[in-house]
């Protein structure tokens, strides 16, 4: 008994001992700003989506924040993560079974003797060298990791949604614009067949401008497939079969304003992945501890108390028994030191890990501020092209209906309004999806407050 209270007493003295190394966070040197200034108006609202000032677009990302099935899943993951803390932390604590066995014994005259006996099992093993304890600080990083890896789904949910919507938005446009398309070109064909039948045009122009509609009027396909595709792909990230009840006919949406973009150094704040990149180092610096605290000692106090059931007074047929058990590693041909040298490598994974997420996050952010202001840029000479082309189709127009022009003008005049509208179209949209990518690369918040992504943390250990 003094010897399991002597080792008791000493487990308890060293319990402050902890092999392995402390975690400090590493030091990244990055860029004081952006190379390319965001060009997006301030807004007081943190919700980067509502600066698209669209209400089905609002509608939508907040449903798909509430019911989408990844982020369910990332979130069981948490709770599952944070359950292995409970577990692990329950190994500082001793363990208590019960037991109970009967037995009948027969000799060779025939005698029976029956027999019970109960019992109880303690079993305690102090954390002499904290190897437990780098347990559970590897469980509370693992669970930090998964609280930042809800986050980041969230993050990247809240912009699949808005690059699907826009996405289906621009096929809809380029519907709309094909409708106008092939009446201007109707109209054309028209023209063409009155002046062929009045002897002025040959029957080539009218199969040209016939085959032009023709190639027009295929587009649609193409189109409605984009357009359908973009719908389901949202039904799926809002947890639905269908959208098509939620979207009502709108137009592009244009970007009025977001929360400011914030330095390159507030990324590893700002975005969860990056975060999560962390822990999973934090997780594997303490993994180092766990492997080290096999290199030391490890002692077991178990304790036992029986008594006999059958026994009229119990507590005369009471035996206890304490002992201690030191298990010293001695030779293992290298096996755990060479476990240690494995955690270590892991560690040093993890970090460089986490500096490639850092250099991508910037990356990223980098090349959708360009995206935005090329973007920008693009469409305002776009706009002006479709103006120019639109006035050049109404001169060549009047020109041909008086014959002062050919055929092939007008053919080439209308072709590049149509060509002209087309792009214009489409770089509204691709702006609006360069805004989407921009807030997604800077980790923008999907809830009204910036909250500090610490949902699923629990405390360390000291």
């Amino acid at each position: 008994m003094r010897m399991s209270l002597f080792s008791f007493c000493a487990a308890v003295g060293l319990a402050g001992c902890a092999v392995g190394p402390e975690y400090r966070a590493p030091e990244f040197a990055t860029p004081a700003a952006y190379r390319t200034q965001s060009p997006q108006p301030a807004s007081s609202d943190a919700l980067w989506w509502r600066g698209f000032e669209d209400q089905t677009l609002n509608a939508l990302v907040g449903k798909a924040l509430d019911d989408n099935l990844d982020v369910a899943v990332a979130l069981a993951r948490l709770g599952e993560a944070q359950a292995f803390i409970r577990a692990e932390r329950s190994d500082l604590a001793p363990t208590f079974d019960a037991g109970a066995s009967a037995n009948t014994q027969t000799d060779f005259r025939g005698a029976t003797n029956d027999g019970a006996e109960i019992g109880g099992f303690l079993s305690f093993t102090p954390d002499l060298f904290g190897g437990q304890r780098r347990r559970i600080q590897n469980a509370v990083a693992l669970a930090d990791a998964e609280a930042f890896s809800v986050e980041d789904v969230r993050r990247i949910t809240a912009a699949s949604v808005a690059s699907l919507y826009i996405e289906f938005r621009r096929a809809e446009a380029r519907l709309a614009l094909l409708d106008q398309s092939l009446e201007l070109q109707n109209q054309t064909l028209e023209i063409v067949k009155a002046r062929q039948s009045a002897g002025l045009s040959p029957d080539l122009d009218v199969r040209r401008a016939a085959a032009d509609l023709a190639g027009t009027r295929a587009q649609r396909g193409g189109l409605e497939t984009a357009r359908v595709r973009a719908e389901n792909a949202l039904a799926v990230l809002i947890g639905e079969y269908a959208v098509s009840d939620l979207i009502s006919t709108d137009q592009i949406p244009s970007f009025a304003g977001g929360p400011p973009i914030a330095a390159p150094a507030d990324l590893l704040r700002r975005r969860a992945d990056l975060r999560a990149a962390e822990a999973a180092l934090v997780a594997a610096t303490a993994a180092i501890g766990i492997e080290k605290a096999d290199l030391y000692p490890r002692l077991q106090l178990p304790a036992q108390i029986t008594a006999d059931a059958t026994s009229a007074n119990i507590g005369d047929s009471l035996i206890g028994l304490v002992a201690a058990n030191l298990d010293i590693p001695l030779f293992d041909a290298g096996r755990r030191r060479a476990e240690v040298a494995a955690a270590e490598y892991r560690a040093d994974i993890a970090l460089n890990e986490y500096k490639q997420s850092l250099l991508r996050a910037v990356s990223e952010t980098e090349t959708a501020l360009a995206s935005v202001q090329n973007t920008a840029d693009q469409r305002a000479e776009l706009k002006n092209a479709v103006d120019e082309s639109a006035r050049a189709y109404g001169q060549i127009n009047s020109l041909y209906k008086e014959g002062l022009a050919t055929f092939i003008d007008i053919l080439d005049t209308q072709r590049t309004l149509i060509s002209s509208r087309q792009s214009y179209v489409d770089s509204q949209a691709d702006l609006a999806a360069s805004f989407v990518d921009l807030h997604l690369a800077v980790g923008a918040p999907t809830v009204a407050h910036e909250r500090g992504l610490e949902g699923g943390r629990e405390e360390g250990i000291d």
